[in-house]
């Protein structure tokens, strides 16, 4: 098969997207439109903005470089109507690359210095998923909440509670599916936010965690055992230790890559291809499946996406039974 004919059947492949950051994935042009009506813009043209929203050659392996492409979007997405409109931009570029279940996570307090509540953070974003649903209702849509572990567990049990009101299965539109937690691991172990994954599972959310992307495969544990996470965020770590493979693997907990690995694979550990930041890394679902295929050929990359959909936190059927009940 050619290289055009694979693309092809990439590009026609229902794609799922189980992590993908709001803050990395704004188009860069969105970003700079806004950035030059609030006459934000710290450069005069477009493709200087790309360099400080985009990883540049050489700033590769660098996580100081990458988290500092997303300081500039939080300029402007302080906003409501500012947050809706990025996030519907998102979920157009999603739907252009043939994603088909895309779960977007966002962290509510980042969002909040300009005068929004939590709760009024997390409706914005949803306004834009709920009005770009309207164009693309082939999609099946859900937000996860991210608490910043930086802001310690008191926020993210208050997090884990405004997610919980804005539920999906409580709502009859596109609503949150999940509870995360992100930023700076080392420091910050995973059982310290046992709290508020406890309030999480009680409001009925999908659980999953960043852990073992820059910290060590306990935290991993910790966020399997502790935690009762049903899916990992990275988890880079995990690949070092067999006996982690092997309860990943048991349990059935999915492993959310930006590249599936070989190993996970081997280990029969579920895994999605995601994205993680679609501008800040330069790229999208097509280009990040393209390049499993390079490395695992193509029918294991759409038996990956086919078997991603079961791990979706997005349940449609609980959303109608509980709006049923709450009629």
């Amino acid at each position: 098969m050619t290289s055009p004919e694979i693309e092809a059947r990439i590009r026609a492949l229902p794609k799922v997207e189980l992590h993908q950051h709001v803050d990395g994935s704004i188009p860069a042009e969105v970003t700079w439109e806004l950035m030059r009506h609030y006459r934000l813009h710290p450069v005069e043209t477009l493709e200087e903005m790309r360099t400080r929203l985009e990883l540049q050659p050489g700033e590769e392996g660098t996580l100081l470089a990458y988290l500092d492409k997303m300081h500039y979007p939080l300029w402007i997405t302080q906003f409501y109507e500012n947050i809706a409109k990025v996030t519907e931009a998102i979920v157009d570029e999603a739907a252009a690359a043939g994603v088909k279940t895309l779960e977007l996570r966002y962290s509510p307090i980042i969002h909040t210095f300009a005068g929004l509540t939590p709760r009024q953070s997390i409706r914005a974003v949803l306004s834009g998923m709920n009005h770009a649903s309207h164009r693309h209702g082939d999609m099946r849509l859900g937000l996860i909440v991210i608490a910043m572990r930086q802001h310690g567990p008191h926020i993210a049990k208050i997090l884990a509670r405004q997610a919980i009101s804005e539920a999906q299965h409580l709502h009859a539109r596109v609503g949150v599916v999940g509870f995360d937690i992100a930023g700076p691991e080392r420091g910050n172990p995973p059982r310290l936010f046992q709290s508020a994954y406890d309030i999480a599972r009680l409001g009925k959310l999908g659980l999953t965690v960043h852990a073992g992307e820059d910290a060590p495969a306990q935290y991993v544990w910790e966020a399997v055992d502790r935690l009762g996470g049903q899916r990992i965020g990275h988890g880079c770590a995990a690949a070092e230790d067999p006996e982690l493979l092997r309860r990943l693997a048991r349990d059935k907990i999915t492993v959310e890559c930006c590249l599936s690995s070989k190993r996970f694979l081997e280990a029969g550990v579920p895994v999605a291809i995601c994205c993680d930041n679609t501008t800040v890394s330069r790229t999208d679902q097509v280009r990040e499946s393209l390049q499993a295929a390079e490395q695992i050929g193509l029918d294991a990359v759409e038996r990956i996406h086919r078997a991603a959909s079961a791990h979706s936190f997005i349940r449609p059927e609980l959303a109608l039974k509980d709006t049923e009940h709450d009629l």
